[in-house]
């Protein structure tokens, strides 16, 4: 498939009726809005992917994954990773784990993740 019909693929989904933060039309039983988590407190979330980054700070290889909902954003730390397979901008994830704050970001450090399948419309 060429790079035209890739976008336009993109384009197609943007526009459709899926959320695009990649939540559910009915809220998930066990899913916590992101605004919702706390500190120091085990939370299972699920947003799409906005941003993958990893950090140039001289330390251990870190992925760093911003989900965010409705609601805000959450960092997914993954460390001792610089990829991983399925994991991208516009993906939709599951994530279960503990949330810490840094200042004002929210923080959850190897998270079990899962990949929300895609809704074809």
């Amino acid at each position: 498939m060429g790079l035209f019909n890739r976008v336009i693929d993109r384009l197609r989904a943007a526009s459709s009726t899926e959320d695009p933060f990649g939540e559910a039309p009915s809220p998930e039983t066990g899913i916590t809005p992101i605004a919702e988590t706390g500190d120091r407190r085990r939370a299972t979330v699920r947003g799409r992917v906005q941003t993958l980054s990893l950090p140039d700070n001289g330390t251990a290889m870190t992925l760093d994954v911003e989900l965010a909902d409705r609601t805000g954003s959450l960092h997914l730390r993954f460390l001792g990773r610089t990829a991983i397979p399925g994991i991208e901008c516009g993906v939709v994830l599951r994530a279960e784990g503990l949330v810490s704050t840094q200042g004002s970001r929210r923080v959850m450090y190897n998270p079990v993740y899962e990949i929300v399948p895609r809704r074809d419309h």
